[in-house]
């Protein structure tokens, strides 16, 4: 994948409402959805800190385009969770790129049915909604009408895996930033699923080293790279059109730190997976405060550098508009959000 090609991207406006046909096409070509699927299964198998560099460059291009990337490649990420046999016959026998996406909310139910289980409910949040092939959900296990509870007296949740056409995907993304990630609503309504389409993400079924990263580090990692990747494209926009001052220059400094942490971090958790140790919770428990603080530390820095460039970077259809939106919208994901939701 070259730089040209982001870059080209950009100045074609190919990031409307939804990604241009052109854009998925570019996506599917370039193996985008499966960043972290094994070769076996047809996917680049990158490591974690390559990975993020790839999501990074995405969203320094457009924030869009990367969050979306990440979004979906980290649903295709669950491949390290499925029953094999469903792993194999989707990627392994597919004639067409496969792309996962859901929602973490367990806003619904699935009813217990011999081996089977009926599905309902609405799930918010979906991003690339459109392109997906395949949704992911989480849903409370009931039986009789009633929550089956584990042993802590909690309910159980456990987690499914829908073809695009058992869903209805309910068109409600309406917000200023991350347009064409299309993170819409779905729906639902009494689908039959073998109990073979369900996982939960402590279940591992693929060897490799990592699917043995605890989902939340995953997470937060690869949405961190998001943030100081849109923060560079901001950095680059204002540079060119307003030039150097000290609000920016501090607006740098952030990036550069938060960058060179995230990818600290990153490395740590390669080394500790490779070597098959068990990532520490009082680890990722770390890893998750620094990230939200300095992503806080990134969105105080990027609203005062704001403040220094004019009317302009106030216009809509200006970049640094366009830009600015993307990011603020996607500090609301309930991994960095303040309250702690979205």
């Amino acid at each position: 994948m070259k730089v040209t090609d982001l870059q080209e991207l950009e100045e074609m406006h190919c990031f409307g409402d939804e990604l241009s046909p052109h854009v998925l096409e570019w996506i599917g070509k370039n193996n985008l959805w499966n960043i972290w699927v094994p070769k076996s299964f047809g996917g680049l198998e990158m490591s974690l800190p390559n990975g993020l560099k790839m999501l990074q460059s995405l969203a320094r291009a457009n924030g869009s385009l990367g969050w979306t990337v990440t979004l979906c490649s980290g649903a295709n990420f669950f491949i390290g969770n499925l029953n094999h046999d469903v792993a194999e016959t989707i990627f392994n026998k597919s004639t067409t790129p496969i792309c996962f996406g859901g929602s973490g909310g367990a806003t619904g139910t699935a009813q217990i049915n011999g081996n089977n289980y009926v599905l309902n409910g609405t799930w918010k949040y979906a991003t690339g909604a459109p392109y997906l092939t395949h949704f992911t959900l989480n849903a409370k296990v009931q039986k009789e009408g009633k929550d089956v509870l584990c042993k802590e007296g909690a309910p159980i949740i456990r987690s499914f895996l829908l073809n695009r056409q058992d869903v209805a995907i309910i068109k409600d993304w309406n917000t200023i930033g991350l347009r064409a990630t299309a993170t819409h609503s779905f729906s639902v309504d009494s689908i039959l699923i073998d109990e073979k389409y369900s996982f939960t993400y402590d279940r591992l079924r693929l060897p490799h080293s990592i699917f043995r990263t605890p989902f939340t580090v995953f997470a937060d990692l690869t949405l961190w790279v998001n943030y100081i990747g849109i923060a560079e494209h901001f950095l680059s926009e204002s540079l060119k059109s307003n030039g150097p001052n000290l609000l920016l220059d501090e607006f740098q400094q952030i990036i550069l730190k938060s960058n060179n942490i995230c990818h600290r971090y990153a490395m740590k958790v390669h080394k500790m997976v490779t070597n098959s140790d068990k990532i520490p919770e009082p680890f990722a428990l770390g890893l998750h405060q620094e990230a939200t603080e300095l992503v806080q530390r990134l969105s105080d820095k990027f609203i005062k550098a704001y403040t220094t460039l004019g009317i302009r970077a106030c216009s809509i259809g200006h970049p640094l508009n366009h830009i600015f939106n993307d990011f603020f919208t996607a500090t609301q994901h309930h991994n960095f959000s303040l309250l702690g939701k979205r």
